[in-house]
């Protein structure tokens, strides 16, 4: 990658022909007209195709691409899920939904095309925002009563009654804004049709290969094994290439079919702004109740999530919230009720946190006021609540994004605080305080802890194969966004067969090599892959020592793998290479090489009574296993943050940043500190910066880098980090996740240290220089 040998999709199909969309330019309206008089006469036109193309494709060749797409996570809650479709059908729900399809010699051609389509819209009112939703004055969709897609209330104790019965309650109204993930890479796409064999190739930057293989071949009609999905490098994904298919994964492969060439469709940046899908937006209602030492004894939670125009991805965003919303902390009784809501807005579907950020937001902001109401240190009342560590597996009693039961594994929650406040100097901090107010600065210091859900199922698997040279190769059907998986998955394998790490190769992504998979999201990677790597490497080693078993004549306990070498334990030089016993797992006829000469039929060796390949065996020195967890592991953190807001401008300046973390056992300690440090950056962003703004019209006002604000280099802080290591006893590696550790606590630690700094009520977030300096003025939040 670094030496720029890195192959995206847009590096892939130079030869193929171009795609481009023209998309709505209205929030809501009908569709009345699309003339595309002024685009036929364009040199290197190829195709253009609206939703009636597509309708009649399917009532010809019996196709499904004019269907709605697919929706992925049905609930019950989910009372009125919506989808979309490929190619806008009558009506258009939000700002960037497709439209027309046009097909050119190249992207360049395909663009002027679009340009020159002109869609008429009989305009409709536009439902932008959680509060007009829920007025439902006007509705997204006709057919859809107060704009409500679900509604779920989860319940344990009587809360209501806790909260009558309560010493103390405080009430919190608390705002999270719509954000956007941004990965480097937009979406792709590229689709090889070939007709001799009636075999689809398609390249797309997903984070699920095998879900946009198996959505592809249903929506054309394919049998599964005639679709080939492969993922190449992907330069971030961040939860938005979760979702599947999108309109274009479904067109793309489609119009090569029907050309009978490849096509290739690359998203650039404002079509991501406009047609990807964003995150964060909720409205929350929080009011707790507790005693005269900060315990919990009532907690109630509302919820108004914003879900966009459509639902493909479900529930699981508000779930999520809901449930991982009670972090570390026994919270009493507790009854969490969201409204999930139709908005004329880009879909929302998970971002990385997927909903544990706004969930930490408003348990911390509660631990916060809580601590201000008594006076008391904010540590300090949060350790009060804390879950001990002989109370694991703790059950908080509710259902998880998985269905399954929300049941803690593992946690030392009062170890990792009091690893925290060393870390950062918690306890010194007013001291600091002090010398900083002496010289006219304003700084303040946050904490916010979490629980993370991770490792969510239902499977993943890994096949491991020993060649005769002694390379050792992995297939996971896993694919990769920069996670490090060839290495952690290559260290777990080595580790297990006795090789050294250089000798195992590692593919994901590609069902040509691994066909069955679930996708890379939701932190589960390193726990259902890494264990599913772990169990086929140790069936590959079984399988290895019982033949060099036979070889040796020794007992297969009495082996050991050292270096890819198999000897005797203690007895070193009896001993066989790993790569020989390749070749004795796999009987020759033919010898194509020296190693293969030595497991033909006349080398020798083996009873002439037996057949070649015993019953219960077979060929080969390789093996298959899945991994499927009975339930979700929960990783968890604590994050502090040292802020300076500057007295005139307001501007707020990150001075240090402190996280412990635990995600069971490290696989590899650097790629977890990759991973919180990544994390970070984007909490930073989501705290700072990230804000996707629409006008009354439902018309986003900063689809650019010029107007969406992240953060640089220079935004981010320094991170200083330490691990806590609490293995997982569901998993045979005692791994947890990691990979949204880092931004999880963002919003919740940001808003405590400048609340600190500031003496102010920090409620809504993201908090710029403006709105702080607004605060001030105003006096409160």
């Amino acid at each position: 990658m670094l030496t720029g040998g890195g192959r995206f999709l847009d590096d892939l199909g130079r030869d193929a022909l171009a795609a481009a969309f023209v998309r709505s330019t209205v929030a809501h309206g009908r569709v009345t007209d699309v003339d595309v008089s002024d685009a036929l006469d364009v040199d290197g036109l190829v195709a253009i195709y609206t939703y009636e193309d597509l309708a009649a494709a399917d009532a010809e060749q019996g196709t499904r691409v004019a269907e709605a797409l697919p929706l992925l996570i049905p609930h019950p809650a989910l009372t009125h899920g919506r989808t979309g479709f490929a190619l806008a059908r009558d009506e258009v729900k939000y700002m960037g939904e497709p439209v027309v399809m046009v097909v050119a010699t190249d992207r360049y051609v395909a663009e002027d095309v679009a340009g020159r389509i002109r869609v008429s819209y009989e305009t409709l009112p536009a439902v932008v925002g959680i509060e007009q939703a829920r007025d439902g004055a006007a509705l997204v969709h006709a057919d859809v009563p107060g704009n409500v897609a679900a509604h779920l209330v989860q319940e344990v104790g009587d809360a209501r009654a806790a909260l009558a019965a309560a010493p103390h309650v405080l009430d919190l109204d608390l705002d999270v804004e719509r954000s956007a993930c941004t990965p480097l890479e937009g979406k792709g796409v590229l689709a090889r049709w070939h007709a001799d064999e009636g075999r689809l190739q398609l390249w797309s930057s997903t984070q699920t290969s095998t879900g946009v293989r198996a959505a592809v071949a249903a929506k054309l009609g394919l049998p599964l094994v005639k679709v080939d999905c492969i993922t190449p490098d992907v330069g971030g994904g961040f939860g938005v290439k979760i979702v599947h298919p999108w309109p274009e994964e479904v067109l793309v492969p489609w119009a090569a079919r029907l050309l009978g060439a490849a096509v290739k469709w690359t998203e650039d940046r404002r079509e991501h702004f406009v047609s990807s899908a964003h995150e964060r937006r909720q409205l929350q209602r929080v009011r707790v109740g507790f005693d005269d030492d900060g315990r919990l004894l009532g907690l109630d939670v509302t919820l108004w999530h914003d879900n966009g125009a459509y639902t493909p991805y479900g529930i699981i965003v508000p779930i999520i919230t809901a449930t991982q919303l009670l972090g570390p902390y026994k919270p009493g009784a507790y009854r969490v009720e969201f409204t999930s809501l139709y908005t004329n807005t880009v879909i929302v579907t998970p971002y990385r946190g997927a909903g544990r950020p706004q969930g930490v937001y408003a348990m911390e902001r509660a631990m916060d006021a809580i601590a201000k109401y008594l006076g008391k240190d904010r540590a300090e009342v949060r350790a009060t609540n804390f879950i001990r560590p002989d109370e694991f597996p703790y059950d908080q009693g509710l259902t998880f994004q998985d269905g399954r039961p929300l049941i803690y594994d593992s946690g030392d929650y009062p170890q990792m605080l009091e690893k925290l406040k060393a870390l950062v100097g918690w306890d010194d901090f007013p001291a600091l305080r002090q010398q900083a107010t002496a010289q006219g600065r304003r700084v303040g210091i946050g904490i916010a802890c979490y629980v993370e859900g991770t490792g969510v199922g239902p499977y993943e698997g890994a096949h491991v194969q020993v060649e005769t040279s002694g390379r050792v190769n992995v297939a996971i059907g896993l694919t990769t966004q920069g996670q490090g998986h060839e290495t952690a998955f290559a260290q777990i394998a080595a580790d297990v067969l006795g090789v050294r790490i250089e000798d195992v190769h590692v593919t994901s992504g590609d069902t040509r090599r691994f066909g069955y998979a679930v996708g890379t999201f939701a932190s589960r990677a390193a726990v259902m892959s890494g264990n599913a790597v772990g169990l086929a490497a140790g069936k590959v080693r079984e399988k290895a020592l019982r033949i060099a078993a036979d070889a040796l004549e020794v007992s297969a306990s009495d082996l050991e793998i050292v270096d890819g070498d198999i000897r005797v334990k203690g007895a070193p030089t009896t001993h066989i290479p790993l790569k020989t016993v390749a070749v004795l797992s796999n009987p020759l006829r033919y010898a194509f090489d020296a190693s293969a000469a030595a497991a033909t039929q006349f080398a020798g060796g083996g009873s002439p009574d037996a057949p070649p390949v015993a019953e219960d065996d077979e060929p080969g020195l390789e093996g298959t296993d899945y991994y499927s967890p009975v339930r979700s592991t929960f990783a968890s953190g604590m994050h502090a943050a040292v802020v300076e807001t500057d007295p005139e401008t307001a501007e707020i300046r990150v001075l240090r940043y402190c996280v412990v973390h635990d995600c069971g056992t490290l696989v590899n300690p650097m790629i977890v500190e990759g991973q919180v440090h990544g994390g970070v950056a984007q909490g930073v962003g989501g705290a700072l910066y990230e804000r996707i703004a629409y006008d009354e019209n439902g018309q986003i006002l900063n689809a650019s880098f010029m107007d969406f604000l992240m953060p640089y280099s220079t935004e981010v802080p320094t991170i200083e980090t330490d691990h806590l290591e609490t293995p997982s006893p569901l998993n045979p590696l005692g791994i947890k996740g990691a990979g949204e550790a880092g931004v999880i606590p963002g919003m919740a630690v940001f808003a405590s240290a400048i609340e600190d700094a500031e003496g102010l009520t920090v409620r809504r977030m993201p908090i710029s220089p403006s709105e702080l300096y607004d605060l001030r003025t105003a006096g409160g939040g």
